[in-house]
């Protein structure tokens, strides 16, 4: 049966996806690698310790860190980073959080760089201090915000690219000076390979990825680093809590098939042309520009050729809008309401067209509906 079958049998509308990888649609597809691995994983029981061990010990292999741990998302890796830090192996801190009392809960991080999901660290009851201001933050401001309260520094790798901010080599020697620790949120932080390789060997003690950009589940995260806090956060998680410890990380499940196929996605990656991989998304870029050409007042421009770091290639399009009379938030919701209907972001006034999550002839459809609303 096609995903589009099972969808209408259960009167559910598929989307053309030209967003990216996003949460809200379901993160990734699987590659047929992490299928034929989660498929095979299925046939068969096992202990789930035994599990965390072979995979971990094959993550930490593969990204050179001392241990790794398969969690449910990225989030749920922060969470039991942070829990690992606050209560440590410590059986009954383990049973206490999120009530920190008696423990140091301060996680600082620099203002400048404050972003959505960094709420995660407070789920096990740490709590946010802001360091600098709206606009900057320095090695001597963060050195000097380390109190007797602080616990650790949540750093945020994507925020490495914000101008005026303390670095994460920096960070990490500021960190460990103090005698504290850092955890790292590194999303989306894959590619080049050279830029992940060194965020997950920076020295920090707790480095996150999300398995959905790897190719692997949407409900799945990478929790890798120093193997000792490796170890606490797995005493924090859900596997820590059926041997007796009532760890808060109960509700971060993942079951067998998500730990094997997210090991085996990570390995795919690191194991993949990615040379190809990015020329078959500038063809695709290239199809759609090429076609679009010829409206008037319309541009359409290859992000990625201006600063050539990202894991993926995506399209801005743009226009005259008070020539077509239409916003950029307009035409978005009218492919999103269309049949099919398409999803794509927009962002001050540029559609911005991901081509990486487009199935096979999935390029021409977004081609010609844009060229239906935009013409």
């Amino acid at each position: 049966m096609s995903s589009s079958d099972i969808y209408e049998t259960l009167g559910i509308q598929p989307i053309i996806n030209a967003g990216g990888h996003m949460t809200i649609l379901g993160g990734s597809v699987l590659s047929p690698e992490v299928r034929a691995a989660m498929e095979s994983a299925n046939t068969a029981y096992t202990r789930m310790d035994d599990v965390f061990d072979g995979a971990g010990k094959a993550i930490g292999d593969m990204l050179g860190t001392g241990g790794g741990l398969v969690t449910s998302g990225c989030y749920a890796a922060l969470v039991q980073g942070a829990a690992a830090i606050l209560a440590g192996d410590d059986a009954e801190r383990i049973r206490q959080l999120p009530d920190t009392t008696g423990m140091k809960d301060d996680f600082l991080i620099q203002k400048p760089t404050r972003y959505r999901y960094d709420r995660s660290v407070t789920v096990p009851g740490g709590k946010l201090v802001e360091v600098g201001d709206d606009d900057s933050c320095t090695p001597q401001q963060l050195r000097d915000a380390i109190g007797p309260n602080t616990a650790g520094i949540l750093y945020f790798a994507a925020g490495e690219r914000f101008p005026n901010t303390v670095s994460l080599p920096e960070a990490i020697d500021i960190a460990h000076s103090a005698g504290i620790q850092i955890l790292v949120d590194a999303a989306a932080e894959i590619y080049p390979l050279e830029r992940m390789r060194r965020v997950a060997t920076s020295g920090a003690d707790l480095v996150c990825f999300g398995g959905k950009y790897l190719g692997s589940g949407n409900s799945t995260g990478i929790l890798c680093g120093n193997a000792e806090f490796v170890a606490k956060a797995r005493l924090n998680g859900f596997t820590g809590f059926e041997t007796g410890n009532n760890s808060i990380g109960r509700g971060y499940k993942v079951d067998r098939q998500e730990v094997i196929g997210t090991t085996i996605a990570l390995r795919h990656w690191l194991d993949t042309d990615h040379e190809q991989r990015l020329q078959l998304q500038s063809e695709r870029i290239a199809q759609i520009a090429d076609g679009l050409a010829g409206i008037p007042h319309v541009n359409a421009n290859n992000m990625w050729e201006q600063d050539g770091q990202g894991p993926w290639m995506r399209l801005s399009v743009n226009w005259d809008e008070q020539a077509k009379g239409r916003t950029a938030g307009e035409v978005s919701e009218a492919l999103q309401n269309g049949s099919p209907a398409i999803f794509c972001r927009s962002e001050a006034g540029d559609l911005h067209i991901a081509v990486h999550t487009l199935n096979e002839g999935e390029t021409e459809i977004v081609l010609r509906r844009l060229q239906e609303e935009l013409a």
